[in-house]
């Protein structure tokens, strides 16, 4: 399958992003559409053709009403899947690994029943993704998980949680007309939205090797510490307007202003860009680049 010119898939994506009305999952498909696109401008050319080939077996996922016809799409197919709870349910634990704000920081041990998390999940899949004996739709279905939970763990609502609120989904918040949206709603949604249109430059482009060394760092552990930290010191006071002692759940209905998206703009900016830039990273080193 060609891969798009990189001109025409920046276009495409900031199109989707702007004009896109579609409900939002797990950084909504214009936040894991411009990850897909950052690391797809930065793998090797080796690679992008191997993500190619391995796109060549779409069939053999089974998901007709989900598509793969692109990285973009393999991007977006794990919450696609969610409409086949009956099949998918079993991977739904996958795209979250939730530690407690305020606390010790994330725990990569916990929360992870038999290996059912998004830490444990980037590392399997991974594996599966760089084992070539393994059959092509296999390896299709694993490298779809892998460039959505790298996207996931990014978002700092997959990482963290305040008194039990399952990633700011008991948080309500008003926000843009919806009075019945969730703090992890607007993470999702609106955050990613506002960061990718407002950016100062493209942020789907080819990084240079110094922006990458730079960025293109850690593990998925770390990953998740950094969202727990920005969920602890930005995502929670933000709304709250204070940070949170443990056993304090604010309650009602929490009214967020333009401001504040302006505000927390620039944070889920720089995590997309983060997480792209590490799934490409982790491509290039699964298929051997």
């Amino acid at each position: 399958m060609p891969r798009f010119p990189l001109r025409a898939l920046i276009a495409a994506t900031l199109a989707f992003t702007l004009g896109s009305a579609q409900p939002a999952l797990a950084w909504g498909d214009v936040g894991h559409r411009t990850i897909a696109a950052i690391a797809l401008a930065n793998v090797s050319p080796a690679t992008a053709a191997q993500i190619d080939q391995m796109l060549t077996a779409e069939a053999g996922l089974g998901t007709p009403t989900c598509k793969v016809k692109s990285f973009a799409d393999a991007a977006t197919w794990p919450d696609c899947l969610r409409g086949e709870a009956w099949r998918w349910a079993y991977t739904f634990p996958y795209h979250y690994q939730d530690s407690d704000v305020p606390g010790p920081g994330f725990n990569a041990h916990a929360n992870c029943p038999n290996g059912a998390c998004a830490t444990a999940q980037i590392e399997r899949d991974r594996r599966i993704v760089a084992d070539k004996s393994l059959p092509a739709a296999q390896r299709l279905e694993a490298l779809a998980f892998l460039a959505h939970i790298v996207g996931d763990i990014h978002q700092p609502l997959h990482a963290a949680e305040h008194d039990h609120d399952h990633g700011g989904n008991g948080v309500k918040v008003s926000y843009a007309g919806n009075a019945n949206g969730t703090l992890h709603w607007l993470w999702d949604s609106a955050m990613a939205e506002r960061g990718v249109a407002t950016a100062p430059s493209p942020i789907i482009r080819t990084y240079s090797a110094a922006e990458r060394a730079q960025i293109a760092t850690g593990q998925p552990a770390d990953w998740a510490q950094e969202s727990w930290v920005l969920a602890r010191d930005v995502v929670y006071p933000q709304v709250f307007g204070h940070a949170v002692a443990a056993g304090e759940m604010p309650s009602g209905t929490f009214a967020v202003s333009d401001a504040q998206i302006d505000a927390g703009a620039p944070v889920a900016r720089q995590r997309l860009v983060q997480a792209g830039l590490r799934l490409a990273s982790v491509l290039d080193a699964a298929l051997g680049q």
